[in-house]
């Protein structure tokens, strides 16, 4: 029988409850999830269960020569706006969205590439993979990239993401977010994590931002209204900053 979102929030609470109890037994907190979370069903069969295999004789480097590729050209002064790659305006609620990258004490991570990915406002990615039935934007494809300045800011220009269904259970429908990759100085430094947005009902039955049972680091996640971001007539402004390590980091999907 398929599970429904009644059966995923049982097994949520049972697994935050588990947690709960061993913070009041004196254990440390996680900021991480596990990889197995059982609510999010894939992440059962896609967690790794064996050591790291070394890649061509433990080059690092021969991963890069089947790296991702990122344009034709260096990251350029519209990148960042993703209401501006096509000939017409994208559909939907326009939005800023600007932070900084920081390191453990808070000191700016400098000239460091940030991208992003996410679905229209429809709740559809421009991919051939999904074939959710709602409308493609013909003037949105859904990807930026921008590099930090001196203090470690990143801003991006786009629309407000849609909810979208994704089959980990019946019924089940991811909140809106914007997945973020953030690069070092390599290919094999990529981190990437998701940012969502305040007051959105569906992030209490979201099994992947359940899945970091820490309530504090869970939060870190969610992004903040700024009406300082906001620009007249056109967007509404939303704060979010990317902490790389130490008590204080971002959620990494790969995990630590």
């Amino acid at each position: 029988m398929a599970l429904t979102q009644s059966d995923i929030d049982t097994e949520i609470d049972e697994l935050q409850n588990a947690y709960d109890k061993e913070l009041a037994a004196g254990a440390p907190p996680r900021s991480h999830p596990a990889r197995d979370y059982a609510p999010y069903r894939s992440s059962l069969l896609r967690h790794p269960r064996q050591p790291l295999v070394a890649v061509d004789g433990g080059d690092p480097e021969t991963v890069e020569l089947s790296g991702p590729v990122f344009g034709p050209t260096d990251v350029t002064e519209t990148d960042h706006d993703l209401t501006r790659q096509h000939a017409g305006e994208p559909l939907g609620e326009r939005i800023t969205v600007s932070g900084r990258l920081l390191d453990r004490a808070g000191r700016p991570v400098r000239g460091q590439l940030i991208e992003v990915w996410q679905a229209n406002a429809s709740g559809r990615y421009a991919h051939l993979r999904d074939q959710h039935p709602a409308p493609l934007d013909p003037n949105f494809t859904g990807v930026g990239r921008t590099l930090t300045d001196d203090k470690g800011r990143y801003t991006f220009t786009t629309v407000k993401p849609g909810a979208y269904p994704w089959r980990n259970h019946t019924n089940a429908w991811r909140p809106a977010h914007i997945h973020f990759s953030v690069f070092g100085a390599s290919f094999t430094q990529r981190l990437v994590t998701q940012m969502y947005f305040p007051g959105d009902p569906l992030l209490v039955h979201d099994p992947i931002w359940r899945s970091v049972t820490d309530p504090a680091a869970r939060e870190r996640l969610v992004a903040r209204y700024d009406h300082a971001l906001s620009r007249p007539e056109f967007s509404l402004g939303y704060a979010w900053d990317i902490v790389l390590d130490g008590p204080s980091a971002t959620w990494i999907e790969e995990g630590r």
